[in-house]
């Protein structure tokens, strides 16, 4: 997660206290974490932070990191969810040790171990529905009742359990619980499920198994079986933690043994964070496709534009602490405009298009001027940008009535067009109803960008593009996904209420310079004064699509 120098600038976080003390007991040798997904769905930015930390630190310490799939569910699984997680932490920049690890590699040593379980009367087969399982659990102030089923003998146990895994029964008649304590006031320790009966297809193992365990008995078992070191989950799973170890405990010696550690989990303000609810949005046609810019998966933030370098340096500042807390979505914003304003090359592009004539121009003369690309990278270089007698502008930069510090074009104004001549404008054109469409303005030769002699002082500078040379293009404009801080609301579904209507607008006809059109689908740039851009998958060779990845500055705090 940080390099040494530093480690010797900040002080160490509560996971990094625990690491080092194991390595120096001697209780780890080696640092192996896991990264341990279900592959029911796309990931999120909370993950890229798990991501971060789990790969983070075992590079830190010089171990290594298993990704593993929680394969334990088929009926919400697939092989494109597991293909996309794979594709999302190569490209966040970690590579995993080995080959991809599948919590079904271990279904016949889970199967084992429940048998090892039963035999010692630590484990049963229910046949209690779901109601009466939750209302035997009661509450936590309350001691629960023991299911009738709970001191089956364990030869029942044992022959229900194979006739459960050979499809004689039907889905939700029996399950297997562990044997622990109905009077625990943590509800997890009373008698949890351990498997349960689906009769899925597997994407990975067929039809070979008709029971599939849960998370909390697969979990804490397939760590040990691949010898985690640390087990480092968010702190909703602090409570399974004792289950977690109970399961271990009952079981023959792992060496070495995994213990859990958790840490808080990523939310952001104005987003979701439920794959449940992420998921819904897809389904429901509210967004078009995980991979939605507007998504806080790791897919959308990708095709919106960020890089991972602004995910990495985000899930890194925001730290590791025990604290619940939200991060506002500015913050993660900040990150990525860091990460554009050194690598974005800065391009013109007039979003919203206004005529300019310069009327002492000569008809039919295109000037090609030379301008940096990034002031920020002095490698970057420059390019040739064309001047000629019609350009464009943005409308917003030309006021008929304009206010004493408005630094834009206005009658009888004067403004410096970039890397180009300061014009004049003097006069205007209006349609039928009354709005400005063209505007009549005249450039000062002796005002030529880098060959200025005039020692005027013109304080606007307005981007824009020659009418003759531009091309035409795609903008979609995003906003965030939903109008208020928290979306989740008291239902559900509540969440679903609060989307931005406005969280996307489709701007046709851009007008942008001609450099422009060999650009190719990912390449990122800063729309001088507009915002950093990137080039759209849905583009072809006849139509470009720049998605805007964020505005120059955080302008959404200051509407809300």
């Amino acid at each position: 997660m940080i390099s040494n120098e530093e480690e010797v600038k900040r002080p160490l976080n509560f996971i990094e206290e625990k690491i080092e003390a194991d390595l120096a007991s001697g209780r780890t040798q080696t640092v192996v974490t896991r990264f341990p997904p279900e592959p029911n769905g796309y990931l999120h930015i909370g993950h890229a932070k798990s991501i971060v930390v789990n790969f983070g630190l075992a590079q830190q310490y010089g171990g290594k990191t298993n990704l593993r799939f929680d394969d334990t569910n088929p009926e919400a699984e697939d092989q494109e969810f597991v293909d996309g997680i794979m594709k999302d932490v190569s490209w966040l920049g970690y590579e995993w040790a080995g080959e991809p690890l599948y919590a079904s590699d271990y279904f016949q040593q889970l199967y084992d171990f429940t048998v090892y379980l039963m035999k010692a009367g630590k484990a049963y087969v229910d046949d209690s529905t779901q109601e009466e399982i939750a209302a035997q659990r009661g509450i936590p102030t309350e001691p629960g009742t023991e299911s009738p089923y709970r001191n089956r003998s364990v030869e029942e146990n044992l022959d229900l359990l194979e006739r459960m895994n050979k499809g004689e029964f039907e889905k939700g008649s029996k399950v297997v619980r562990a044997k622990l304590d109905m009077a625990s006031p943590n509800m997890h320790m009373r008698d949890p499920i351990m498997y349960r009966i689906l009769k899925a297809h597997h994407h990975r193992t067929g039809d070979k198994w008709g029971i599939y365990p849960m998370y909390d008995w697969a979990h804490g078992q397939s760590d040990a079986i691949e010898g985690i070191s640390h087990s480092l989950c968010t702190l909703e799973f602090e409570v399974h933690r004792p289950l977690y170890d109970w399961y271990l405990d009952q079981l023959p010696p792992f060496n070495p043994r995994p213990y859990q550690t958790e840490f808080s989990r990523l939310n952001l303000n104005y987003m979701v964070m439920s794959k449940r609810s992420l998921k819904k949005l897809v389904l429901r046609g509210y967004v078009n496709g995980w991979d939605d810019p507007r998504m806080p998966t790791i897919a959308g933030l990708r095709r919106r534009g960020y890089t991972p370098a602004s995910i990495r340096n985000f899930a890194e500042a925001v730290g590791l602490t025990r604290q619940k807390s939200i991060t506002d979505m500015s913050f993660l914003e900040f990150h990525i405009r860091q990460d554009l304003n050194k690598t974005a090359a800065r391009v013109m592009a007039v979003i919203d298009p206004l005529k300019v004539i310069v009327t002492n121009w000569p008809e039919g003369k295109v000037e090609w001027l030379e301008v940096e690309n990034n002031p920020e990278d002095p490698e970057s270089g420059s390019r040739k940008i064309p001047f000629s007698r019609e350009l464009f502008i943005e409308a917003e930069d030309f006021m008929e009535d304009a206010p004493k510090n408005f630094f834009r074009l206005s009658p009888g104004g004067e403004v410096r067009l970039k890397g180009a001549y300061a014009i004049q404008c003097q006069d205007f054109v209006k349609d039928e109803n009354g709005k400005v469409v063209e505007l009549h303005c005249t450039y000062d030769p002796a005002t030529k960008s880098g060959q200025d002699t005039t020692g005027r002082k013109i304080k606007g500078v307005l981007h824009y593009v020659s009418a003759s040379e531009a091309i035409s293009v795609e903008a979609r404009l995003y906003e965030r996904l939903f109008n208020v801080e928290d979306p989740t609301g008291d239902t559900e579904d509540a969440f679903l209420d609060n989307l931005n209507p406005d969280s996307l607008h489709i701007v046709q006809n851009v007008m942008a310079e001609p450099s422009l059109a060999t650009a190719q689908v990912g390449d990122k740039f800063q729309f001088m004064r507009k915002g950093y851009f990137c080039v759209d998958p849905d583009s072809t060779p006849g139509k470009l699509i720049f998605n805007r990845t964020v505005t120059l500055k955080d302008s959404w705090a200051k509407s809300n």
